[in-house]
C-alpha cells in the first residue's frame, strides 16, 4: 500500500488524524480540509429540545462535530442526563458519547445509516408505540436514515447543530497540491466534502476525476458518479479501518 498518495479533506482536526493512521501503515498522505464546522448559535428552540430530552426513546448522533457540541449542550440542561438510549454510526463518535457517561450503542460491522439501521438495540428503543428519535447532526445530511426510521414507525426530529463551509482558498490551489505533491488517490468523508472537492476543483474536475475517489456510503458515491468520477469506491464507513481495507484491496492506479 505504500504506493498510495492521498489527499484527504476531512476538517483540520481529523485528517490531521486520519493522516497520523496512515503514516503508521506507510501511506503518504496531504491534507486539504474542504469542511469548516461552525457552531449554530443555541436557540429557544433548540434549547427547548435539549430540555424536552427525556421525551425520546432514543437520540441519533451523525458525526463526532455533532456528539461534541451536543454533550455541551445537555451538560447544561441536564446535570445527570435522562436515561434513554444514544446512538452513532461509528466507533469514535461512540467514544466521544461514552466519556460523558451515555449510553450509547454503535454497529460493529459497519459504519454508515444502513448498518446502523439495521441495529437490534435501535429496532428495540423504537419499537414501542409512539416512538421519538431526536436526530443530531449539521445543516442537512443523513435524510436517508430519517425517511427509514419513520418507515418503521418512528416520529423523527433534527436537531442541527452546526453548518459545514469550504474554507478560503487560492484558486487552482487543490490541483496544484495534486500535481505538486504527485497525489494519486482522493479520499471524502461526506457528501458535503464531495461537492466542494468538486467546486474547488473549478475548470480541473475533468482531469482530477479520473483519480479514484474513495468515499464513505453509497449515497456519496452515487453523488460522485453523477458529478463524473470515473473510479468511485464505497468503503462503507468514514474511519481509518474503512479506508485502510479499500486502499487494500483496490489497485494502485498507474499515472
Amino acid at each position: 500500500m505504500t504506493d498510495w498518495r492521498l489527499l484527504l479533506t476531512r476538517p483540520a482536526d481529523e485528517s490531521v488524524a486520519l493522516s497520523n493512521v496512515l503514516a503508521e501503515n506507510g501511506i503518504f498522505s496531504s491534507c486539504l480540509p474542504l469542511l469548516e464546522i461552525a457552531p449554530v448559535a443555541a436557540s429557544d428552540t433548540m434549547r427547548k429540545v435539549i430540555q424536552d430530552l427525556d421525551h425520546y426513546c432514543a437520540v441519533i448522533v451523525v458525526s463526532k462535530p455533532a456528539a461534541r457540541i451536543g454533550v455541551e449542550l445537555v451538560s447544561q440542561y441536564w446535570p445527570q442526563p435522562p436515561r434513554l438510549k444514544w446512538f452513532t454510526v461509528g466507533a469514535a463518535t461512540a467514544q466521544i458519547l461514552d466519556d460523558h457517561g451515555l449510553d450509547v450503542s454503535f454497529p460493529a460491522d459497519g459504519d454508515d445509516s444502513e448498518a446502523l439501521l439495521e441495529l437490534a438495540a435501535l429496532r428495540e428503543a423504537i419499537a414501542q408505540p409512539g416512538a421519538r428519535v431526536l436526530i443530531l447532526r449539521g445543516e442537512g445530511g443523513r435524510e436517508l436514515l430519517a425517511e427509514r426510521l419513520r418507515e418503521l414507525g418512528a416520529s423523527v426530529e433534527y436537531l442541527e447543530l452546526y453548518r459545514r463551509s469550504l474554507p478560503h482558498y487560492a484558486t487552482a490551489v487543490l490541483p496544484d497540491r495534486i500535481e505538486a505533491e504527485r497525489l494519486n488517490g482522493l479520499v471524502v468523508s461526506s457528501g458535503q466534502g464531495f461537492v466542494h472537492l468538486r467546486q474547488l476543483a473549478g475548470d480541473a474536475w475533468p482531469r482530477l476525476a479520473q483519480l479514484p475517489l474513495f468515499v464513505p456510503s453509497p449515497r456519496v458515491a452515487e453523488l460522485a458518479h453523477a458529478a463524473g468520477a470515473q473510479t468511485v469506491v464505497d468503503c462503507r464507513g468514514a474511519s481509518a479501518t474503512a479506508l485502510l481495507t479499500a486502499l487494500r484491496e483496490h489497485p494502485v492506479p498507474v499515472l
